[in-house]
């Protein structure tokens, strides 16, 4: 027997069974026979999800070796890769045929089939998620059969597949569209927090992609914004000495050093916020778009992030700042702020509407609970809709009432998957209970 944890270490099993299929057939042969036995099969991937969603109860099966690029039309920007596929080794990949993702997260250590199933997003009011780029996908059913699925190809599975959550069941390949190799001019640094609040709409319509980090206790924040360029225009890259201090000795070493202290001495937490916000530098430099997207987090969180209506995005913001500053909590993380466009894709947290993202994070080692339920209950009349992913308390009924295709899901759910096979106490939490097809309501 096996166990697991997850990169943050607050998710963990024992006594499971833990099977490393090389190939879609063997994965088909591991769920066929779980099944038989009445087991729950959960696909692990880089266990970069705070929630439980990946967490397996019986039997989990190691994706790493579906590694591989299956098949590239560099012409039609097309490629199809392994599920287990890190979305560095992706990016590498996709430079070494001169394409590239069209958006990405900040980090690149999760799975392609861990990112999309869990609504992994970038920010940029004109670029989706990950799974926004997903034209078609193999995935193994309750019963061990493998499907296929694309806009063309039972593009109701399709549809929904694309955030799946991992209910629906194991994708073992995913074909994405790329785009061209291209570059990005990153501008960063500082900036009062006042003046982030009454220019944010202007900041993220001005750029390709904008994020922001409030640093708590204080009146500062770190604002950067990319701008998506042609190779031929060139690069001006850091050199390698100044990658190394920002990426590495303050984002990650004296970062880490902080946040230790703070959790040693929390009365330190706002002296040092306060250091860090006027360290804060400013910095410009282009590289390829992989390069400045994504960066390292070697500081271990745990993370909340709730996402909201584009229009609210000032009062929200503003509501939070306030909360924070008169509960008395020391915050030692910054706040992130993104936003993206709306998509069709049913459980996407932006489905069916323009979004904006506050992220909220908190040391691993724990102590979490007062800080996400106060931003929580703050952002609770704004109708949020919390990341697949990252630590939240909604269940079924609530959820039902923020995502209008709700219903819709959970009825291919049923209809892939009545025993459950792909279930765990996280997916029953969120999407209610397994069991077999109900008429959809179809009233108003």
């Amino acid at each position: 027997m096996g166990s697991w944890t997850n990169w943050a270490g607050n998710q963990l099993a024992d006594g499971i069974r833990v099977e490393r299929p090389r190939d879609s057939e063997e994965v088909a042969d591991a769920v066929g026979r779980a099944a038989i036995r009445g087991e729950r099969v959960k696909a692990i991937g880089a266990g970069h999800s705070f929630t439980g969603i990946a967490r397996p109860e019986t039997v989990a099966l190691d994706l790493s070796a579906l590694d591989q690029l299956l098949s590239a039309d560099r012409d039609a920007a097309l490629v199809t890769v392994g599920a287990g596929t890190g979305l560095g080794r992706l990016n590498s990949l996709l430079a070494g045929m001169g394409l590239a993702m069209a958006n990405l997260g900040d980090i690149d250590s999760q799975t392609i089939a861990g990112a999309i199933s869990t609504g992994t997003h970038g920010t940029g009011e004109k670029y989706g998620g990950i799974a926004t780029e997903v034209v078609g996908l193999e995935m193994v059913q309750a019963d061990g059969s493998v499907l296929t699925c694309s806009p063309t190809e039972r593009p109701d599975i399709w549809a929904a597949a694309r955030i799946g959550l991992g209910a629906l069941g194991i994708i073992t390949r995913v074909t994405l569209r790329c785009v061209p190799l291209f570059s990005l001019r990153a501008e960063e640094g500082p900036m009062p927090l006042d003046e982030l609040l009454s220019r944010f709409d202007e900041l993220a319509a001005g750029f390709d992609h904008f994020e922001a980090y409030w640093f708590p206790h204080t009146g500062s924040t770190l604002v950067k914004r990319n701008t998506r360029l042609h190779l031929a225009e060139g690069l001006d890259r850091r050199p390698g000495w100044r990658e190394w201090w920002d990426d590495e000795l303050l984002a990650n070493r004296v970062f880490g050093w902080t946040v230790e202290l703070g959790r040693r001495r929390p009365s330190w937490i706002r002296p040092l916020n306060r250091v860090m916000a006027r360290a804060l530098p400013t910095r410009s430099f282009t590289d390829l778009s992989y390069k400045v997207f994504a960066s390292p987090r070697r500081v271990r969180f745990t993370e909340m992030e709730l996402a909201v209506p584009r229009a609210a995005a000032g009062p929200a913001i503003r509501e939070v700042v306030g909360a924070i500053e008169g509960s008395g909590l020391d915050v030692a993380f910054p706040v992130e702020l993104r936003v993206a466009p709306a998509d069709d894709i049913p459980l996407s947290t932006a489905s069916g509407r323009d979004t904006a993202y506050l992220a909220f994070h908190a040391p691993a080692s724990g102590g979490h609970e007062a800080y996400f339920h106060l931003v929580s209950r703050v952002l609770e009349p704004y109708g949020y809709r919390p990341h697949w992913g990252k630590l939240h308390d909604l269940d079924a009924e609530l959820l039902r009432t923020r995502y209008p295709r709700f219903d819709e899901f959970v009825h291919l759910r049923q209809a892939l998957d009545p025993e459950g096979v792909f279930s765990n106490a996280y997916l029953d939490r969120v999407l209610g209970p397994a069991g077999p097809p109900r008429p959809l309501d179809t009233t108003d």
